[in-house]
């Protein structure tokens, strides 16, 4: 019997109630903060007391991070262009990207799939970083541009082990990152990317929602960025490095 109706688990409205995976939204306003919510949409469960703590932690984490990555560039620039805040926010969207916020999600995934594999976390790590190299590429979330060791990083870890979320993921990362030290003879860091990736993992968010994620986190960082661009900053101006070289054909006749 055919039908023109789609179904959804996600939330159900009528003319009385609003409700978000079973519960009312009334009482959730009254009840949970902002990350439980997000928590419950994401997983269709409440979180517990340790998973509130340290998700809200997460979000908190990557909530910005200066005036530099190329969302809040891009996000500035879109403002400054004469254009509304949602416009300039979803520019700051749009620019992150696999090397921007995406390191997450890849990590997670790797994280993932080799946490499932029999072994102590130190023996798969050293496999783990075989696999890659063979294949020529890099593990994600270590290596921070800025940071010789990422204070949220530290922070995270803290809390994890703090609220019992402290699993294989998290040991995983923590062997890989020993593992990567002892291979290249110097400290990569496991960098805020690689941290949430981990302790996301834990607490059982399936991979492909990292970039997800991290844009949740991130949005509140470029509403305000864009706002002060709007607010405090003339139109039109030089964002980024202004200075370039030209290295293209010589000048030619048509």
């Amino acid at each position: 019997m055919s039908s023109d109706r789609w179904k959804t688990s996600i939330s159900a409205v009528d003319k009385d109630r609003i409700g978000i995976k079973g519960y009312s939204v009334t009482e959730m306003m009254a009840k949970l903060s902002f990350s439980d919510a997000v928590f419950l949409l994401l997983k269709g469960e409440l979180p517990s007391e340790s998973q509130s703590r340290l998700f809200n932690a997460v979000l908190v984490a990557t909530i910005d991070h200066g005036p530099t990555p190329p969302s809040v560039l891009a996000a500035r620039t879109v403002a400054s262009a004469g254009n509304p805040l949602n416009a300039a926010i979803a520019g700051g969207v749009l620019a992150i990207g696999d090397t921007h916020g995406g390191a997450i999600e890849e990590a997670a995934r790797i994280l993932q799939y080799w946490a499932e594999r029999t072994g102590k976390p130190e023996e798969l790590a050293e496999e783990l970083l075989d696999a890659l190299k063979a294949g020529g590429k890099r593990m994600p979330g270590f290596g921070h541009q800025l940071h010789e060791t990422d204070p949220r990083t530290i922070k995270l870890f803290d809390m994890a082990e703090e609220t019992g979320v402290f699993g294989k993921h998290v040991k995983l990362c923590l062997a890989i990152e020993s593992a990567l030290e002892e291979r290249l003879g110097k400290k990569l860091p496991i960098n805020i990317n690689g941290a949430v990736a981990a302790v996301l993992s834990d607490m059982g968010f399936d991979w492909r929602l990292g970039k997800g994620i991290f844009v949740v986190s991130r949005v509140p960082g470029l509403l305000a960025h864009a706002f002060e661009e709007m607010t405090r900053e003339r139109p039109m101006r030089k964002l980024g490095p202004p200075l370039h070289e030209y290295d293209g054909p010589p000048n030619k006749d048509l």
